[in-house]
């Protein structure tokens, strides 16, 4: 779990530097004896053990394995600046239960399947203040600053590299919160909007009429990322969350996606679902 745990940007420069000494024909002694380093030093430094090296160690590395082209020498090591860095995240210890949003920020593509709410990603101010009035957390200051997360993480998708996003949601997650009207109108009316405009955004409503389905077992998120990463399944739970990267069980989940999407409405039909609660 705690390899599982690293920035995607530290596992991204873990699978630099492999791939950069491999290149060289050199193994981890070659390495160790090159830089008079301990073999384990060289080993945790490639598999994120070591979670933070510095950009000399790296420098020293990549000249190690002699990479004089400088446009790859700067990648490597802007990788090695950021993987040093602490996301905003960090500071909301309070409201995260795990490493999730750095996770998401990272993402190429999240597909998302929701069967009692919608997505963080397209949540409202008034729709995360019921959540959170509906949770154990119900403080003022709970509040507003999972409010504030929610805008915090939204703003991938408005990132010129965000990620693609493709979420299925329950009809069950819509019509539950009918009741209070001006926040149900105000995630209805955000989630036509996004669907509307011209972005990366897919959202499909899976009705009621659809019958019993395989999603019936609950949420789950598929993570993609660059090449080099391998893609990340995330269960959330209420006291963490549970991330599966094993092939087979992400190959599953991607089934269980398509047949949820293959059940939900097309993407124009959901839009017309959603102008309909209104």
């Amino acid at each position: 779990m705690a390899e599982l745990r690293q920035s995607i940007r530290r596992r991204r420069l873990s699978a630099e530097l492999k791939k950069a000494r491999q290149e060289a024909g050199m193994t981890v002694e070659d390495v160790a004896n090159a830089t008079e380093w301990s073999m384990g030093k060289i080993s945790n430094i490639e598999t994120g053990v070591r979670l933070r090296p510095t950009v000399m160690e790296i420098k020293g590395l990549l000249d190690v394995y002699k990479i004089t082209d400088q446009h790859r020498r700067d990648f490597i090591l802007e990788l090695t600046r950021q993987a040093r860095e602490r996301g905003w995240w960090s500071k909301y210890t309070d409201v995260f239960t795990d490493d999730f949003p750095a996770f998401e920020a990272e993402a190429s593509s999240i597909h998302t399947y929701e069967l009692a709410r919608v997505p963080g990603l397209l949540q409202t101010p008034k729709y995360v203040e019921l959540l959170t009035r509906a949770s154990l957390y119900r403080s003022p200051q709970d509040i507003d600053r999972t409010i504030e997360t929610r805008r915090q993480r939204q703003k991938i998708l408005q990132r010129p590299d965000g990620p693609e996003l493709w979420a299925v949601i329950d009809e069950a997650a819509l019509l539950r919160f009918q009741t209070a009207h001006d926040a149900f109108q105000e995630q209805v009316q955000h989630l036509i909007d996004v669907a509307e405009a011209d972005n990366s955004v897919t959202i499909q409503v899976l009705p009621f009429a659809s019958g019993m389905h395989a999603g019936l077992n609950g949420p789950f998120v598929i993570l993609d990322f660059v090449e080099g990463v391998d893609p990340v399944v995330y269960l959330e739970t209420d006291t963490d969350g549970l991330y599966l990267e094993d092939s087979k069980e992400v190959d599953r989940y991607r089934r269980l996606f398509d047949h949820v999407r293959t059940q939900a409405r097309y993407p124009d039909a959901s839009l017309q679902m959603l102008k309909d609660l209104l």
